[in-house]
């Protein structure tokens, strides 16, 4: 979009004479405004969320000793990276927002994008957010009431405070939820900075006991394939949100140099930070300190920081702060991803006239988030999803083998080996494997979750039918939604150049094309 026209449209008199000199000029579309800086600040401020200052015990437990636990944050971590390569690839090859949904969708057609979309809008996204959002509360009020728990109802109300800000935020200006991101990634990561610094000191002092050789790989407990193979799933959920920048492809400066720079910057910068986080904690705690603290950081902080120890409980409530945030943005565009392919209503794909951010899209993020606080078992449902949302990183990677296959001259400005994703299946099919056999009821349930998508789906897309009266009522709806956020249709920008618009066709395969036409 031109300079004059967002002038004019920012001089017009309404909302309406807004929309008509948009579309005139071009229409109004989604803004690239997310640059190098903004887009790593995205995936590292998605992926540190607080477990890392909170209980990085689930590893630890399970492994049995400091050695091994470094050992699988370690591999953990260059399996991450081996998947976001895979993401990169199918990033910059089907450049659309809405991350492996939209590449399972393009790649096995609409039923099985669907099944990952609706497993994402009706658990794992509200679910997720709501316990960071609740994560973040607890952190703020628990210094208020340093001799007993903070009363529910407020952690409630305060998480509740806190998703509506940042859906204000967000719907307020893309710039705006991208610099909130980075200044508050940029704070968790000084926050780590300043733990890894002092296992540094202590480490200068002499205080290495646990990270020598011989101390490192004694047990606290036998050895277990089984434990250890836990300890892997623990690290890849801690490694959790590496893709979600694939979210939001269309808004990045540059996508095919950005998306897979930011990649190759953040995962690594990740890894570093997890590890030396962890050798930091052994060497100011002994395992079964560790162990026996809910909140590693903050018993590192009462420790070694003395009358700065409050420094850790606000780094976490900073970290979680900054999570939300990232989530709520992120989460949006797959919702609006979706709704702009018909999978969901479509005022979900609209945007505002002058803003251009999905306001529907944000406002349906952040109700079902609020719903989700209203409920006690959102603990025990993303127990239940947390394999079906691991499921479909392994179905994405292996599309990315597919697609190679079925469109072998498909234009792809990055192209990895496939023995990259090769080796991040046979990882991934031992975890499913593992988390089959040890929690059947769990895997059980959360695939007759995803299971409760298929009727859904039939008879709300790919039945065309559909009663008259049935839809003159969504379009009455949406109408009166588009007239409440003010939003309209995004129109495809019409000022790239023609090697751009040649790339664009040669993306749109004829398996994307036909799977569009379905539904």
């Amino acid at each position: 979009m031109t300079d004059g026209a967002r002038q004019r449209s920012s001089t017009a008199g309404s909302a309406k004479d807004a929309a008509e000199e948009k579309q005139q000029s071009g229409g109004v579309a989604l803004k690239k405004e997310i640059g190098l800086v903004s887009a790593c600040g995205i995936i590292v401020g998605n992926i540190i969320g607080s477990g890392i200052f909170v209980s990085p015990k689930g590893v630890l437990e399970n492994a049995s000793s400091v050695g091994v636990a470094l050992i699988v944050w370690i591999i953990t971590g260059i399996i991450t990276a081996i998947g976001a390569l895979c993401y990169a690839e199918l990033g910059v090859t089907i450049p659309k927002s809405g991350g492996d949904y939209s590449y399972v969708k393009d790649i096995f057609g609409g039923l099985a994008g669907f099944l990952r979309l609706w497993i994402a809008v009706l658990v794992i996204y509200p679910t997720n957010q709501a316990v960071i959002a609740l994560t973040f509360s607890n952190y703020v009020l628990q210094p208020l009431f340093p001799t007993c728990f903070p009363p529910e109802n407020g952690l409630r109300l305060l998480a509740a405070v806190c998703l509506l800000l940042l859906t204000w935020v967000n719907c307020s200006s893309v710039r705006w939820a991208t610099r909130v991101q980075d200044i508050f990634t940029a704070g968790k990561l000084l926050a780590l900075a300043l733990i890894i610094v002092m296992g540094f000191v202590q480490i200068c002092k002499g205080e290495y006991y646990w990270l020598e050789p011989a101390n490192a790989f004694e047990p606290f407990q036998d050895y277990d394939v089984g434990l250890i193979a836990l300890a892997f799933l623990q690290g890849s959920f801690a490694y959790g949100g590496w893709n979600f920048l694939n979210y939001v492809t269309e808004e990045l400066v540059d996508p095919y140099v950005n998306l897979p720079r930011a990649i190759f910057i953040s995962i690594p910068l990740v890894t570093f930070v997890y590890v030396f986080a962890n050798i930091a904690y052994v060497t100011a705690m002994s395992p079964q300190e560790l162990l026996a603290s809910n909140a590693v950081a903050v018993t590192f902080g009462e420790k070694l920081l003395g009358v700065m120890a409050w420094i850790m409980p606000i780094s976490v409530a900073l970290s979680t702060f900054g999570g939300v945030n990232g989530s709520l943005f992120t989460s949006s565009r797959l919702f609006f991803a979706g709704a702009r392919e018909g999978h969901l209503p479509s005022l979900l794909a609209m945007i505002h006239v002058k803003r251009c951010t999905p306001i529907p899209a944000l406002l349906f993020t952040c109700l079902s988030t609020l719903l989700m606080l209203c409920t006690s078992d959102m603990y025990t449902l993303i127990n239940y999803v947390g394999f079906i949302n691991y499921l479909f990183y392994g179905v994405t990677v292996a599309g990315q083998i597919v697609l190679r296959i079925k469109e072998p001259n498909m234009y792809r400005p990055i192209r990895i080996s496939l023995i990259w994703p090769v080796i991040y299946l046979v990882f991934w099919a031992f975890l499913l494997i593992f988390s089959l056999y040890s929690e059947p009821v769990v895997c059980g349930i959360g695939l007759a979750i995803m299971l409760t998508g298929v009727p859904v789906y039939f008879l709300g897309i790919y039945w065309d039918n559909k009663p008259q009266c049935f839809d003159a009522f969504v379009d009455k709806m949406t109408y009166l939604g588009q007239k409440m956020c003010v939003v309209v249709y995004p129109a495809e920008e019409k000022g790239t150049s023609e090697e751009e618009q040649e790339e664009m066709k040669e993306v749109m395969s004829p398996l994307a094309q036909e799977d569009n036409h379905k539904s």
